[in-house]
């Protein structure tokens, strides 16, 4: 599809759970964050509401809680991509509690996964304990894109002042700070971690709190070509989100890179 008969559209940030959790996956992260959620969470539901939207392609992923859950969430997220038919691009999740991150990684790899999504807030870690940066090493040692949610006023797992460190000690490592780098405190983390060389951020669960000015001064902070495009599905409706990007009032150009273009890059990707 191109969207307005311009733009093709890759969004970043999706979730997906099994049918048979959805629900209950749906709502313990719409307790997390007091925010009612607009989808469903399944893979059914995220080719409708794509199709409504005009959204090419989804890259998927999921966080594994605890240690035993990585493989079996990742082996979830593989069958999904394979059986998608180009619609799907996986990220793997992993814990730091793993007695065997090597062992995830390669398993990880096996099943095609492109990247590695980590969740702090929610996995309860800070983004520089220790016991992560085994994870950063394996991901940068194999080209992994690492996919990390960062930021929350409420908490100091994922902030800036964490992040930054590790920006800067693995220069090898290409991550995507989803929420502007800094969910709740977006024009903070901007005005930290903009220019970071090995740094892309995306879009996703930001839109509806920011006003279009912001959103379009954030954005030419980091500048348009790291920026992703994400609805952070099931969260917000990728329909609406997309009507939400379309009124920032971006150029053409920068919204071609967003929408599509340095996700395509990033991840190596031809659309259909």
């Amino acid at each position: 599809m191109i969207l307005n008969g311009k733009f093709r559209v890759i969004d970043a940030h999706c979730h997906i759970y099994p049918d048979k959790i959805a629900e209950r996956a749906v709502l313990g992260t719409s307790t997390f964050y007091d925010e009612p959620f607009a989808c469903k969470g399944t893979v059914s539901d995220l080719f409708v509401e794509n199709e409504k939207a005009g959204v090419d392609m989804s890259i998927v992923q999921s966080v594994a809680t605890s240690p035993k859950q990585v493989r079996s969430i990742n082996e979830f997220i593989a069958k999904e991509v394979a059986d998608s038919g180009g619609r799907l691009l996986g990220l793997g999740t992993m814990h730091p509690e793993s007695e065997d991150l090597e062992g995830d990684i390669s398993h990880l790899r096996e099943l095609n996964l492109k990247g590695v999504k980590l969740h702090p807030d929610i996995q309860k870690f800070r983004i520089d304990d220790y016991r992560c940066l085994k994870i950063y090493e394996l991901c940068e040692k194999q080209g992994l894109t690492l996919l990390l949610h960062a930021g929350d006023k409420r908490y100091d797992y994922s902030n800036p002042n964490r992040l930054l460190p590790i920006l800067k000690i693995y220069r090898g490592l290409t991550v995507i700070g989803a929420h502007f780098g800094g969910w709740s405190i977006w024009e903070e983390a901007c005005e930290q971690l903009a220019g970071q060389p090995n740094l892309y951020v995306d879009c996703s669960s930001s839109l509806p709190y920011l006003s279009s000015e912001t959103a379009k001064k954030i954005i030419r902070s980091y500048g348009a070509n790291r920026v992703l495009f994400g609805t952070d599905y099931p969260m917000w409706s990728p329909k609406k989100e997309i009507e939400l990007f379309l009124k920032i009032g971006l150029t053409e150009e920068e919204n071609r890179k967003i929408f599509s273009e340095n996700a395509q890059k990033l991840f190596n990707l031809t659309l259909q």
